[in-house]
């Protein structure tokens, strides 16, 4: 479900995947290609939201902000596993987040990082690029292995797949509503609530 916030409605890139159970609703932005699966909701009411271009965002994801501070940026080809919760962070282009991951905000997942499942990243947490992140509160573990680079860069190219096959299957790519008056998002001075 795609639906419109104080007059700002989610700009939606060509070829989404975005099932009716999934919400996305305000000032976000969602790239080409992208995925958001089952049950995930994605709220820019209070701050924007933008995903990029080839990133699935998997089923029972909560991706949220903090008004007037922190909005959440996911760049491109980024794989944010089944029931992680984002908040107000910055996540980098070919970054992996493991399942049932929390990411607080102001922190920041460098290029190409795996955050391990079930890892609790902590407000203003900086991870340098290709580094291996865990733990409850996380750390840095150290660089990615060769085995690991290869994972967190090939779950993306499967999820632009498997999107592909729900199309074919007769699922319809996502489209925006078209309402009277929409008015700009918060970066381009909509008033915060």
């Amino acid at each position: 479900m795609i639906r419109p916030f104080q007059g700002m409605v989610p700009r939606i890139g060509s070829r989404v995947f975005l099932p009716d159970s999934a919400l996305v609703l305000g000032d976000v932005t969602v790239g080409d290609d992208a995925s958001i699966w089952f049950n995930c909701a994605i709220r820019g009411d209070v701050n924007w939201i933008a995903i990029g271009a080839r990133t699935n965002i998997q089923d029972g994801c909560c991706l949220h902000v903090t008004n007037r501070k922190w909005p959440l940026l996911i760049e491109e080809e980024v794989s944010i596993a089944h029931n992680v919760m984002l908040h107000g962070c910055t996540i980098r282009r070919g970054a992996l987040i493991g399942m049932s991951t929390t990411i607080m905000d102001g922190a920041e997942i460098g290029e190409g990082c795996l955050v391990a499942a079930g890892s609790l990243v902590r407000e203003n947490f900086k991870a340098p690029p290709h580094s291996l992140v865990a733990g409850w509160p996380a750390v840095v573990k150290g660089p990615l292995a060769e085995a690991q680079r290869e994972l967190t860069s090939s779950v993306w190219a499967r999820y632009v797949r498997y999107k592909e096959a729900y199309f074919q299957d007769g699922w319809a790519p996502a489209e925006a509503p078209v309402i009277a008056n929409p008015q700009p998002g918060f970066a381009e001075g909509h008033p915060y609530p």
